[in-house]
Protein backbone atom coordinates (compact mmCIF):
# COMPACT_ATOMS: atom_id res chain seq x y z
CA UNK A 1 0.00 0.00 0.00
CA UNK A 2 1.30 3.64 -0.86
CA UNK A 3 2.13 5.44 1.79
CA UNK A 4 0.36 8.96 1.74
CA UNK A 5 2.73 12.29 0.23
CA UNK A 6 4.07 14.72 3.10
CA UNK A 7 2.43 17.69 1.85
CA UNK A 8 -1.47 15.39 2.73
CA UNK A 9 0.20 13.95 6.24
CA UNK A 10 1.43 17.79 7.14
CA UNK A 11 -1.61 18.86 6.18
CA UNK A 12 -3.89 16.09 7.55
CA UNK A 13 -1.90 16.47 11.26
CA UNK A 14 -1.99 20.14 11.12
CA UNK A 15 -5.55 20.38 10.15
CA UNK A 16 -6.29 17.55 13.33
CA UNK A 17 -3.74 19.38 15.73
CA UNK A 18 -5.84 22.73 14.96
CA UNK A 19 -9.25 21.13 15.42
CA UNK A 20 -8.24 19.27 18.61
CA UNK A 21 -7.03 22.95 19.73
CA UNK A 22 -9.93 24.53 18.86
CA UNK A 23 -12.44 21.92 20.31
CA UNK A 24 -10.47 22.09 23.23
CA UNK A 25 -10.15 26.19 23.50
CA UNK A 26 -14.29 26.56 22.25
CA UNK A 27 -15.39 24.16 24.48
CA UNK A 28 -13.48 25.21 27.97
CA UNK A 29 -14.60 28.75 26.86
CA UNK A 30 -18.18 27.44 26.42
CA UNK A 31 -18.37 26.58 29.88
CA UNK A 32 -16.73 29.42 31.33
CA UNK A 33 -19.28 31.53 29.60
CA UNK A 34 -22.10 29.64 30.33
CA UNK A 35 -21.09 29.25 33.95
CA UNK A 36 -20.49 33.38 34.01
CA UNK A 37 -24.03 33.71 32.55
CA UNK A 38 -25.53 31.45 34.92
CA UNK A 39 -23.59 33.24 37.77
CA UNK A 40 -24.53 36.54 36.06
CA UNK A 41 -28.24 35.93 36.09
CA UNK A 42 -28.15 34.34 39.41
CA UNK A 43 -26.82 37.72 40.70
CA UNK A 44 -29.15 39.41 38.68
CA UNK A 45 -32.00 37.65 40.06
CA UNK A 46 -30.83 38.13 43.76
CA UNK A 47 -30.81 42.21 43.46
CA UNK A 48 -34.50 42.44 41.97
CA UNK A 49 -35.39 39.90 44.87
CA UNK A 50 -33.55 42.42 47.10
CA UNK A 51 -35.28 45.57 45.21
CA UNK A 52 -38.96 43.83 45.10
CA UNK A 53 -38.12 42.68 49.06
CA UNK A 54 -37.60 46.36 50.07
CA UNK A 55 -41.34 47.83 48.33
CA UNK A 56 -43.70 49.68 50.39
CA UNK A 57 -46.54 47.80 48.49
CA UNK A 58 -44.83 44.63 49.11
CA UNK A 59 -44.46 45.10 52.96
CA UNK A 60 -47.91 46.66 53.47
CA UNK A 61 -50.04 43.68 51.75
CA UNK A 62 -47.81 41.42 53.73
CA UNK A 63 -49.24 42.56 57.18
CA UNK A 64 -52.57 41.37 55.64
CA UNK A 65 -54.20 38.15 55.95
CA UNK A 66 -54.91 37.76 52.37
CA UNK A 67 -53.31 38.46 48.36
CA UNK A 68 -54.08 42.41 47.27
CA UNK A 69 -54.50 43.35 43.33
CA UNK A 70 -51.88 45.60 44.25
CA UNK A 71 -49.19 43.36 45.08
CA UNK A 72 -50.16 40.78 42.07
CA UNK A 73 -49.54 43.71 39.46
CA UNK A 74 -46.36 44.77 41.03
CA UNK A 75 -45.04 41.19 40.79
CA UNK A 76 -46.29 40.79 36.86
CA UNK A 77 -44.83 44.40 36.32
CA UNK A 78 -41.87 43.59 38.08
CA UNK A 79 -41.93 40.15 35.86
CA UNK A 80 -42.55 41.24 32.66
CA UNK A 81 -39.82 44.19 33.06
CA UNK A 82 -36.57 42.00 33.89
CA UNK A 83 -37.97 39.47 31.78
CA UNK A 84 -37.78 36.97 34.40
CA UNK A 85 -39.57 33.76 34.48
CA UNK A 86 -41.72 34.30 37.77
CA UNK A 87 -41.15 36.98 40.47
CA UNK A 88 -43.67 35.11 43.82
CA UNK A 89 -44.04 36.70 46.72
CA UNK A 90 -44.65 35.15 49.54
CA UNK A 91 -45.68 35.49 53.52
CA UNK A 92 -43.66 34.31 56.51
CA UNK A 93 -45.63 30.31 55.75
CA UNK A 94 -44.59 30.38 52.11
CA UNK A 95 -48.53 31.18 51.18
CA UNK A 96 -48.27 32.54 47.86
CA UNK A 97 -49.09 36.47 47.45
CA UNK A 98 -48.51 36.95 44.00
CA UNK A 99 -47.37 34.28 41.23
CA UNK A 100 -47.38 34.51 37.23
CA UNK A 101 -50.58 32.06 37.58
CA UNK A 102 -53.21 33.91 39.21
CA UNK A 103 -54.77 30.58 40.11
CA UNK A 104 -51.80 29.44 42.78
CA UNK A 105 -51.94 32.31 44.68
CA UNK A 106 -52.93 31.23 48.27
CA UNK A 107 -51.36 27.84 47.73
CA UNK A 108 -47.60 27.08 49.39
CA UNK A 109 -44.75 27.71 47.29
CA UNK A 110 -42.79 24.78 46.30
CA UNK A 111 -39.16 24.19 46.53
CA UNK A 112 -38.20 24.23 49.89
CA UNK A 113 -35.57 26.34 49.59
CA UNK A 114 -36.86 29.09 51.73
CA UNK A 115 -35.84 28.39 55.40
CA UNK A 116 -32.28 30.16 54.74
CA UNK A 117 -34.50 33.64 54.37
CA UNK A 118 -37.53 33.27 56.50
CA UNK A 119 -35.67 31.81 59.36
CA UNK A 120 -32.15 33.27 58.89
CA UNK A 121 -33.26 36.39 57.37
CA UNK A 122 -30.71 36.17 54.82
CA UNK A 123 -30.82 36.63 50.65
CA UNK A 124 -29.21 34.35 48.65
CA UNK A 125 -29.07 32.38 45.30
CA UNK A 126 -30.31 29.09 44.97
CA UNK A 127 -31.33 26.59 41.97
CA UNK A 128 -34.64 24.34 42.88
CA UNK A 129 -37.73 22.82 41.02
CA UNK A 130 -40.99 24.74 41.06
CA UNK A 131 -44.48 24.67 39.29
CA UNK A 132 -42.64 26.13 36.24
CA UNK A 133 -39.87 24.16 36.11
CA UNK A 134 -36.02 24.28 37.15
CA UNK A 135 -34.90 27.11 37.78
CA UNK A 136 -32.13 29.77 39.44
CA UNK A 137 -33.62 31.70 42.16
CA UNK A 138 -33.05 34.71 43.50
CA UNK A 139 -34.37 34.86 47.58
CA UNK A 140 -34.83 37.86 49.82
CA UNK A 141 -36.58 38.36 53.25
CA UNK A 142 -39.30 40.63 53.05
CA UNK A 143 -38.56 42.99 56.51
CA UNK A 144 -40.77 45.33 58.18
CA UNK A 145 -40.52 48.42 59.92
CA UNK A 146 -39.98 46.65 63.01
CA UNK A 147 -37.55 44.33 61.80
CA UNK A 148 -39.53 41.47 62.10
CA UNK A 149 -39.59 38.93 59.05
CA UNK A 150 -43.07 39.11 57.17
CA UNK A 151 -42.23 37.13 54.05
CA UNK A 152 -40.36 36.17 50.86
CA UNK A 153 -39.62 37.37 47.67
CA UNK A 154 -38.45 34.63 44.91
CA UNK A 155 -37.34 35.93 41.03
CA UNK A 156 -36.73 32.86 39.13
CA UNK A 157 -34.99 32.22 35.64
CA UNK A 158 -35.48 28.58 34.11
CA UNK A 159 -32.65 26.74 33.23
CA UNK A 160 -33.63 25.72 29.95
CA UNK A 161 -33.92 30.00 28.93
CA UNK A 162 -30.32 29.82 30.39
CA UNK A 163 -29.21 26.96 28.34
CA UNK A 164 -30.68 28.94 25.16
CA UNK A 165 -29.03 32.10 26.11
CA UNK A 166 -25.81 30.16 26.24
CA UNK A 167 -26.41 28.45 22.94
CA UNK A 168 -27.04 31.86 21.23
CA UNK A 169 -23.45 32.80 22.31
CA UNK A 170 -21.93 29.76 20.66
CA UNK A 171 -23.05 30.31 17.47
CA UNK A 172 -19.93 32.91 17.67
CA UNK A 173 -18.26 30.36 18.87
CA UNK A 174 -19.03 27.35 15.96
CA UNK A 175 -18.21 30.94 13.63
CA UNK A 176 -14.59 31.56 14.87
CA UNK A 177 -14.47 27.93 14.53
CA UNK A 178 -15.06 27.43 10.79
CA UNK A 179 -13.01 30.75 10.10
CA UNK A 180 -10.17 29.27 12.29
CA UNK A 181 -10.43 25.54 10.47
CA UNK A 182 -10.30 27.81 6.86
CA UNK A 183 -7.32 29.70 7.43
CA UNK A 184 -5.67 26.60 8.98
CA UNK A 185 -5.91 24.76 5.94
CA UNK A 186 -4.85 27.25 3.82
CA UNK A 187 -1.88 28.08 6.16
CA UNK A 188 -1.25 24.48 6.09
CA UNK A 189 -1.01 24.23 2.60
CA UNK A 190 1.02 27.03 2.02
CA UNK A 191 3.50 25.56 4.58
CA UNK A 192 3.41 22.16 2.53
CA UNK A 193 4.32 23.57 -0.10
CA UNK A 194 7.06 25.59 0.72
CA UNK A 195 8.20 22.28 2.99
CA UNK A 196 7.71 20.30 -0.30
CA UNK A 197 10.05 22.75 -2.37
CA UNK A 198 12.91 23.23 0.12
CA UNK A 199 13.01 19.26 -0.24
CA UNK A 200 12.97 18.97 -3.83
CA UNK A 201 10.32 17.43 -3.85
CA UNK A 202 11.26 14.73 -1.98
CA UNK A 203 9.40 12.50 0.32
CA UNK A 204 10.31 11.60 3.93
CA UNK A 205 10.98 7.88 3.43
CA UNK A 206 12.96 8.80 0.02
CA UNK A 207 14.85 11.04 2.09
CA UNK A 208 15.90 8.84 4.88
CA UNK A 209 16.43 5.95 1.81
CA UNK A 210 18.74 8.29 0.61
CA UNK A 211 20.73 9.67 4.12
CA UNK A 212 21.67 5.88 4.21
CA UNK A 213 22.70 5.37 1.45
CA UNK A 214 24.99 7.93 1.37
CA UNK A 215 26.23 7.17 4.75
CA UNK A 216 26.77 3.87 3.68
CA UNK A 217 28.72 4.60 0.70
CA UNK A 218 30.72 7.46 2.38
CA UNK A 219 31.88 4.42 4.80
CA UNK A 220 32.66 2.32 2.50
CA UNK A 221 34.48 4.14 0.36
CA UNK A 222 38.26 3.90 0.69
CA UNK A 223 39.42 7.52 -0.57
CA UNK A 224 38.81 10.53 2.04
CA UNK A 225 36.13 12.75 1.34
CA UNK A 226 35.04 16.43 2.80
CA UNK A 227 32.88 18.91 2.20
CA UNK A 228 33.14 22.29 2.59
CA UNK A 229 30.15 24.46 2.79
CA UNK A 230 30.29 28.62 1.85
CA UNK A 231 31.61 30.05 5.18
CA UNK A 232 34.74 28.02 4.84
CA UNK A 233 33.62 25.01 7.59
CA UNK A 234 33.75 21.62 7.01
CA UNK A 235 30.24 19.72 6.99
CA UNK A 236 30.86 16.60 6.26
CA UNK A 237 33.73 13.88 6.60
CA UNK A 238 33.76 10.55 5.76
CA UNK A 239 35.48 7.98 8.36
CA UNK A 240 38.89 7.98 5.80
CA UNK A 241 39.09 11.68 6.09
CA UNK A 242 38.69 11.57 9.95
CA UNK A 243 41.54 8.71 9.65
CA UNK A 244 44.00 12.07 8.47
CA UNK A 245 43.28 13.92 11.89
CA UNK A 246 43.62 11.48 14.94
CA UNK A 247 44.81 14.15 17.04
CA UNK A 248 40.86 15.63 16.65
CA UNK A 249 38.05 13.98 17.72
CA UNK A 250 36.27 15.24 14.76
CA UNK A 251 36.59 17.70 12.28
CA UNK A 252 33.12 18.22 11.29
CA UNK A 253 31.59 22.07 11.95
CA UNK A 254 35.40 23.42 12.02
CA UNK A 255 37.26 25.78 10.10
CA UNK A 256 39.11 24.03 7.05
CA UNK A 257 41.81 26.99 6.93
CA UNK A 258 42.35 25.55 10.91
CA UNK A 259 42.44 22.02 9.65
CA UNK A 260 44.47 22.15 6.50
CA UNK A 261 46.26 25.43 6.44
CA UNK A 262 47.66 24.89 2.71
CA UNK A 263 44.09 24.11 1.35
CA UNK A 264 42.89 25.41 -1.80
CA UNK A 265 39.17 24.71 -0.94
CA UNK A 266 38.40 28.17 -0.51
CA UNK A 267 39.65 29.28 -4.07
CA UNK A 268 37.84 26.80 -5.23
CA UNK A 269 34.45 28.14 -3.90
CA UNK A 270 35.28 31.80 -5.45
CA UNK A 271 36.43 30.30 -8.95
CA UNK A 272 34.01 27.73 -9.03
CA UNK A 273 36.42 25.70 -11.16
CA UNK A 274 37.42 22.36 -10.36
CA UNK A 275 40.77 20.99 -9.88
CA UNK A 276 41.13 16.76 -10.21
CA UNK A 277 44.41 14.74 -9.68
CA UNK A 278 46.39 17.51 -7.42
CA UNK A 279 49.25 16.75 -5.45
CA UNK A 280 49.38 18.20 -1.77
CA UNK A 281 51.16 17.69 1.57
CA UNK A 282 48.43 16.15 3.75
CA UNK A 283 49.88 15.58 7.26
CA UNK A 284 53.21 14.64 6.57
CA UNK A 285 51.66 12.82 3.54
CA UNK A 286 52.12 13.19 -0.31
CA UNK A 287 48.43 12.99 -1.50
CA UNK A 288 46.27 13.15 -4.33
CA UNK A 289 43.56 15.43 -4.09
CA UNK A 290 40.28 16.13 -6.02
CA UNK A 291 38.87 19.40 -5.84
CA UNK A 292 35.00 19.76 -6.99
CA UNK A 293 32.57 22.71 -6.97
CA UNK A 294 29.13 21.91 -5.50
CA UNK A 295 26.64 24.01 -8.02
CA UNK A 296 23.07 24.45 -6.75
CA UNK A 297 20.55 26.73 -8.44
CA UNK A 298 23.48 27.91 -10.89
CA UNK A 299 25.34 29.04 -8.30
CA UNK A 300 28.33 27.23 -6.12
CA UNK A 301 27.67 26.63 -2.68
CA UNK A 302 30.13 24.34 -1.45
CA UNK A 303 33.23 22.30 -2.42
CA UNK A 304 33.71 18.87 -2.37
CA UNK A 305 37.17 17.69 -1.87
CA UNK A 306 38.61 13.45 -2.29
CA UNK A 307 42.19 12.82 -1.39
CA UNK A 308 43.74 9.96 -0.54
CA UNK A 309 47.76 9.15 0.50
CA UNK A 310 49.75 8.27 -2.89
CA UNK A 311 51.21 5.03 -0.47
CA UNK A 312 47.52 3.86 -0.83
CA UNK A 313 47.48 4.27 -4.77
CA UNK A 314 50.51 2.58 -5.13
CA UNK A 315 49.30 -0.16 -2.81
CA UNK A 316 45.73 -0.62 -4.13
CA UNK A 317 47.99 -0.89 -7.63
CA UNK A 318 49.81 -3.75 -6.30
CA UNK A 319 47.21 -5.39 -4.75
CA UNK A 320 44.72 -5.23 -8.31
CA UNK A 321 48.15 -6.77 -10.14
CA UNK A 322 47.89 -9.88 -7.74
CA UNK A 323 44.54 -11.62 -7.31
CA UNK A 324 46.13 -13.62 -4.15
CA UNK A 325 47.33 -10.64 -2.12
CA UNK A 326 44.06 -8.92 -3.03
CA UNK A 327 42.01 -12.16 -1.82
CA UNK A 328 44.13 -12.15 1.14
CA UNK A 329 43.45 -8.13 1.80
CA UNK A 330 39.77 -8.41 1.79
CA UNK A 331 39.85 -11.63 4.26
CA UNK A 332 41.60 -8.86 6.65
CA UNK A 333 39.33 -6.38 5.78
CA UNK A 334 36.11 -9.22 6.75
CA UNK A 335 37.83 -9.38 10.50
CA UNK A 336 37.79 -5.78 10.75
CA UNK A 337 34.05 -5.51 9.83
CA UNK A 338 33.20 -8.08 12.36
CA UNK A 339 34.83 -6.70 14.95
CA UNK A 340 33.49 -2.98 14.42
CA UNK A 341 30.03 -4.61 14.10
CA UNK A 342 30.61 -6.15 17.17
CA UNK A 343 31.87 -3.11 18.90
CA UNK A 344 28.33 -0.97 16.97
CA UNK A 345 26.41 -3.70 19.04
CA UNK A 346 28.08 -2.64 22.32
CA UNK A 347 27.93 0.58 22.06
CA UNK A 348 24.12 0.65 21.31
CA UNK A 349 23.57 -1.91 24.49
CA UNK A 350 24.52 0.67 26.27
CA UNK A 351 22.43 3.54 24.94
CA UNK A 352 24.84 5.50 23.25
CA UNK A 353 22.36 6.07 20.36
CA UNK A 354 19.32 5.45 21.73
CA UNK A 355 17.70 5.68 18.06
CA UNK A 356 20.03 3.09 16.47
CA UNK A 357 19.17 0.56 19.35
CA UNK A 358 15.48 -0.41 18.63
CA UNK A 359 16.86 -0.94 14.77
CA UNK A 360 19.41 -3.39 15.84
CA UNK A 361 18.16 -4.93 18.88
CA UNK A 362 14.61 -5.32 18.45
CA UNK A 363 14.61 -8.95 19.31
CA UNK A 364 17.06 -8.76 22.65
CA UNK A 365 17.03 -7.58 26.06
CA UNK A 366 19.91 -5.86 27.98
CA UNK A 367 21.64 -7.99 30.50
CA UNK A 368 21.68 -5.53 33.46
CA UNK A 369 23.79 -7.14 35.55
CA UNK A 370 26.63 -7.20 32.79
CA UNK A 371 25.63 -3.42 31.78
CA UNK A 372 26.55 -2.85 35.75
CA UNK A 373 29.48 -4.93 36.12
CA UNK A 374 31.17 -3.62 33.07
CA UNK A 375 29.36 0.50 33.92
CA UNK A 376 31.38 0.00 37.73
CA UNK A 377 34.32 -1.81 36.55
CA UNK A 378 35.44 -0.68 33.18
CA UNK A 379 34.58 3.18 32.26
CA UNK A 380 36.14 3.30 29.01
CA UNK A 381 33.29 3.51 26.67
CA UNK A 382 34.87 1.52 23.91
CA UNK A 383 36.05 -1.16 25.66
CA UNK A 384 33.15 -2.40 27.54
CA UNK A 385 30.79 -1.94 24.56
CA UNK A 386 33.38 -4.47 23.06
CA UNK A 387 32.79 -6.19 26.08
CA UNK A 388 29.00 -6.26 26.08
CA UNK A 389 29.24 -6.85 22.36
CA UNK A 390 31.30 -10.01 22.70
CA UNK A 391 28.96 -11.05 25.77
CA UNK A 392 26.33 -11.15 23.85
CA UNK A 393 28.07 -12.68 20.89
CA UNK A 394 29.24 -15.80 23.03
CA UNK A 395 25.57 -16.47 24.04
CA UNK A 396 24.52 -16.76 21.19
CA UNK A 397 27.58 -19.52 20.02
CA UNK A 398 26.77 -20.93 23.37
CA UNK A 399 29.80 -20.14 24.97
CA UNK A 400 30.84 -18.79 28.49
CA UNK A 401 32.53 -15.29 28.44
CA UNK A 402 34.00 -14.97 32.04
CA UNK A 403 34.46 -11.09 32.80
CA UNK A 404 37.74 -11.44 35.67
CA UNK A 405 35.92 -9.64 38.85
CA UNK A 406 39.13 -8.26 39.33
CA UNK A 407 38.80 -6.09 36.28
CA UNK A 408 39.39 -2.35 36.88
CA UNK A 409 40.18 0.05 33.97
CA UNK A 410 39.38 3.79 33.21
CA UNK A 411 38.41 6.32 30.57
CA UNK A 412 41.75 5.55 28.06
CA UNK A 413 43.46 8.75 27.19
CA UNK A 414 42.51 10.69 24.45
CA UNK A 415 45.45 10.18 21.85
CA UNK A 416 45.41 6.13 21.93
CA UNK A 417 44.19 5.54 18.36
CA UNK A 418 41.15 3.55 20.11
CA UNK A 419 40.31 1.36 16.67
CA UNK A 420 43.39 -0.25 16.63
CA UNK A 421 43.22 -1.73 20.53
CA UNK A 422 39.37 -2.51 20.23
CA UNK A 423 40.82 -4.37 16.59
CA UNK A 424 43.28 -5.50 18.61
CA UNK A 425 41.45 -7.20 21.20
CA UNK A 426 38.51 -8.38 19.07
CA UNK A 427 40.79 -10.17 17.02
CA UNK A 428 42.33 -11.73 20.06
CA UNK A 429 38.66 -12.47 21.30
CA UNK A 430 37.28 -13.76 17.77
CA UNK A 431 40.15 -16.06 17.91
CA UNK A 432 39.16 -17.52 21.03
CA UNK A 433 35.73 -18.14 20.08
CA UNK A 434 36.61 -20.18 17.27
CA UNK A 435 39.06 -22.20 19.44
CA UNK A 436 36.58 -23.97 22.16
CA UNK A 437 33.95 -24.13 19.32
CA UNK A 438 34.88 -27.59 18.70
CA UNK A 439 34.49 -28.45 22.87
CA UNK A 440 30.79 -29.54 24.43
CA UNK A 441 28.84 -27.04 25.43
CA UNK A 442 29.62 -25.83 29.22
CA UNK A 443 33.11 -26.54 28.02
CA UNK A 444 33.75 -23.79 26.07
CA UNK A 445 34.78 -21.05 27.95
CA UNK A 446 36.91 -17.63 27.29
CA UNK A 447 37.79 -15.43 29.97
CA UNK A 448 38.56 -11.77 29.68
CA UNK A 449 40.72 -9.70 32.13
CA UNK A 450 41.76 -5.84 32.24
CA UNK A 451 43.63 -4.29 34.80
CA UNK A 452 45.07 -0.77 34.89
CA UNK A 453 48.42 0.17 36.98
CA UNK A 454 50.28 3.44 37.33
CA UNK A 455 52.22 3.12 33.79
CA UNK A 456 50.26 0.71 31.81
CA UNK A 457 47.21 -1.44 31.12
CA UNK A 458 47.18 -5.67 30.94
CA UNK A 459 44.68 -7.31 28.69
CA UNK A 460 44.74 -10.99 29.68
CA UNK A 461 42.29 -13.44 26.78
CA UNK A 462 42.04 -16.56 27.57
CA UNK A 463 39.98 -20.04 26.17
CA UNK A 464 39.50 -23.53 26.86
CA UNK A 465 40.74 -24.54 23.73
CA UNK A 466 42.87 -27.12 22.73
CA UNK A 467 46.00 -24.40 22.40
CA UNK A 468 48.49 -23.40 20.12
CA UNK A 469 51.10 -26.00 18.76
CA UNK A 470 54.70 -25.74 19.33
CA UNK A 471 55.81 -25.36 15.83
CA UNK A 472 53.52 -22.45 15.69
CA UNK A 473 54.94 -20.29 18.28
CA UNK A 474 58.17 -18.79 16.31
CA UNK A 475 55.78 -17.47 13.49
CA UNK A 476 52.92 -17.30 15.48
CA UNK A 477 52.68 -13.24 14.70
CA UNK A 478 54.08 -13.52 11.08
CA UNK A 479 51.52 -13.62 7.97
CA UNK A 480 49.03 -16.22 8.19
CA UNK A 481 49.16 -18.74 11.66
CA UNK A 482 45.43 -20.30 12.33
CA UNK A 483 44.28 -23.67 13.80
CA UNK A 484 42.04 -24.15 11.05
CA UNK A 485 41.80 -23.90 7.30
CA UNK A 486 45.20 -22.02 6.19
CA UNK A 487 43.79 -21.42 2.87
CA UNK A 488 40.90 -19.20 4.40
CA UNK A 489 42.21 -18.16 7.97
CA UNK A 490 45.19 -16.32 10.29
CA UNK A 491 44.60 -13.45 9.36
CA UNK A 492 44.14 -11.89 13.13
CA UNK A 493 46.88 -12.40 14.89
CA UNK A 494 48.55 -10.73 11.87
CA UNK A 495 46.33 -7.70 11.86
CA UNK A 496 46.98 -8.20 16.20
CA UNK A 497 50.51 -7.49 15.75
CA UNK A 498 50.16 -4.75 13.48
CA UNK A 499 47.92 -3.11 15.84
CA UNK A 500 50.06 -3.56 19.08
CA UNK A 501 53.10 -2.30 16.98
CA UNK A 502 51.19 0.60 16.29
CA UNK A 503 50.02 1.28 19.85
CA UNK A 504 53.46 0.53 21.28
CA UNK A 505 52.09 -2.46 23.23
CA UNK A 506 53.73 -6.08 23.66
CA UNK A 507 51.54 -8.91 23.12
CA UNK A 508 52.73 -12.46 24.56
CA UNK A 509 51.63 -15.69 24.59
CA UNK A 510 51.58 -18.91 26.97
CA UNK A 511 49.10 -21.86 28.58
CA UNK A 512 46.44 -20.82 30.16
CA UNK A 513 44.88 -22.37 33.49
CA UNK A 514 42.21 -23.09 31.14
CA UNK A 515 44.40 -25.77 29.34
CA UNK A 516 44.26 -23.34 26.08
CA UNK A 517 46.14 -20.50 25.08
CA UNK A 518 46.30 -17.06 27.73
CA UNK A 519 47.63 -14.00 25.04
CA UNK A 520 48.87 -11.10 27.15
CA UNK A 521 48.95 -7.13 26.12
CA UNK A 522 50.60 -4.86 28.14
CA UNK A 523 49.60 -1.74 26.62
CA UNK A 524 52.39 1.13 28.18
CA UNK A 525 50.99 4.52 29.23
CA UNK A 526 54.11 5.81 27.77
CA UNK A 527 53.92 6.02 24.00
CA UNK A 528 56.75 4.70 21.85
CA UNK A 529 58.18 8.08 21.75
CA UNK A 530 58.07 8.51 25.44
CA UNK A 531 55.16 10.71 25.42
CA UNK A 532 52.31 10.51 27.58
CA UNK A 533 49.19 9.21 25.66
Amino acid sequence: MKRASLQYRIMKYMLALTMTVLVLVITASYFVMAHSVRQEIGERALNIAETTAQHPVVIKALKLDASTPEIQQLALNIQQEVEAEYVVIGDENSIRYAHPVSERIGERMVGDDNERALQGGESYISQATGTLGKAIRGKAPVIDEDGNIIGVVSVGYLLDTIFLINLDYAKYLIIIFIIAMIVSALLSQFLTRRIKGQLLDYEPEEIASLLTQRNALLSSIREAILVVDMEGRIALSNPAADAFFPERDTIQGLPVQDVIPNTRLLDIIETGEAELDKMMMLGGNETLVNRIPIHRNGRVIGVIASFRKIEDIDTIAEELAQTKRYTESLRAQTHEHQNFLYMISGLLQLQEYEEVVDLIHQQQTENAALIAFVSRHIEDTYISAMVIGFYNRARELKIELALDQDSQCSTLPKTVEKHLLISLLGNLVVNAFEAVEENPVGERIVRFYVQESANEILFEIEDSGPGLAPELLPNLFKGKQSTKDAALRGYGLAIVQENAKALGAHVSVETGDLGGALFVIALPKEGQNGTRN
